[in-house]
């Protein structure tokens, strides 16, 4: 097993890591703020499954095809980036309907977690960044390192549930303020919509 003061300090990092903006934390920023704290906590937990898949990757090797295989991650980013505009469309839509109508697009919690792992799952980056991050915490004389990267990878998603979930709360307090304003509501689903076409430009643009 990891040392207690390894997992602190793999904890903090992980938390740093976490509010640092990236692809993932202005997701949730954007899902929340456009449509209310909740959907920001059930993507934030399909985001958290879909490290636990990335996890996974990482300890039985599966990462290395992606590094190996540039086809492997041209496709899986392609992927990844036609989901996000497709997303960034259905944000902008629901920005001139809910300017016409007055209320604020609904989706299930199903549909928000399967959300967030299908965004963490076709980032390919996001694998590579495990295969090259946990095992720097990690050591063979502690015992199995397969055992090792699934501790690591559990801590570091605790991390990020609790960063995201701040996050959810901070942004869906936002969007609630303007909740009421067709005009405001139309100019934050906007926003998220440019985010999720920049987030998907990012990703095609990615390199291994």
């Amino acid at each position: 097993m990891i040392d207690n003061n390894v997992l602190l300090a793999f904890f903090t990092t992980s938390l740093i890591l976490a509010l640092s903006p990236g692809p993932d934390n202005l997701f949730v920023m954007a899902q929340s703020a456009r449509t209310g704290r909740k959907s920001g906590l059930f993507v934030t937990l399909g985001l958290a499954t879909g490290l636990i898949g990335h996890t996974v990757a990482v300890a039985f090797g599966l990462a290395a095809i992606l590094r190996a295989s540039s086809l492997a991650f041209t496709i899986l980013k392609f992927i990844g980036a036609a989901y996000l505009l497709y997303l960034a469309w259905q944000a902008f839509r629901a920005g001139a309907a809910t300017a016409n109508k007055g209320d604020v697009e609904v989706f299930s919690r199903g549909s928000l977690y399967r959300r967030g792992i299908i965004m963490n799952l076709t980032n390919p980056k996001v694998s590579l960044f495990f295969m090259a991050f946990l095992p720097q915490f990690a050591d063979p004389r502690h015992g199995s390192m397969m055992l090792q990267f699934f501790q690591l990878g559990a801590v570091f998603i605790m991390a990020t549930i609790l960063v995201f979930s701040v996050i959810s709360f901070i942004a869906g307090g936002v969007g609630e303020k303007f909740s009421n304003s067709p005009l405001a509501q139309k100019i934050v689903n906007r926003t998220a919509s440019a985010v999720f076409i920049g987030l998907a430009v990012k990703l095609a643009l990615s390199e291994r």
